[in-house]
């Protein structure tokens, strides 16, 4: 393994330890928004996409990012925010999808052609504690932007639902 090689990978290794502000049990990685690491002339490069173009937590995600890679030793440290291509529910990575749900939040489903999903109408979201697909919008914004709030009628609990995007 090439000293280059070696060193991008110590530098995502640190990266995994990075957590989203606003659902801390995930990772950036585990977002899919860690979209790339690379190193050239001793100057550690990151991307990073913001999971929609407003999102409040980047900044707070940048300066993780810069802290721990300086703790990780790495000072020479750009952190570039790229637009396109503009992160998609896709990019979460299965591990996200288990975490989301043993907190309670249901997973985007699966892509689907219908856009409607997009706008959350007519998309079947399942119940993160019980599982049932019967399940009604609250409101198409819960705990943070990204979610929407749902109840199941089952087991009559609230829960919030990670927007298809």
């Amino acid at each position: 393994m090439s000293v280059a090689v070696a060193c991008v990978a110590g530098v995502r290794a640190a990266l995994e330890a990075v957590r989203d502000p606003e659902i801390p049990i995930l990772t950036i990685a585990d977002l899919g928004i860690l979209r790339e690491v690379r190193v050239e002339d001793g100057r550690v490069h990151v991307v990073i996409t913001p999971t929609y173009s407003g999102c409040p937590a980047m900044h707070a995600i940048e300066g993780d990012v810069r802290a721990t890679l300086a703790a990780a030793g790495y000072a020479d440290v750009v952190v570039e925010t790229r637009l396109a291509p503009a992160w998609t529910t896709d990019w979460l990575t299965p591990a996200a999808r288990r975490k989301l749900l043993e907190v309670g939040i249901a997973p985007p489903v699966e892509a689907s052609s219908d856009k409607n999903v997009l706008r959350l109408h007519g998309a079947a979201v399942a119940c993160p504690r019980c599982r049932s697909s019967d399940t009604e919008l609250v409101s198409e914004f819960g705990s943070t932007a990204c979610k929407a709030l749902y109840r199941c009628r089952a087991c009559l609990e609230p829960f919030d639902y990670f927007k298809c995007l």
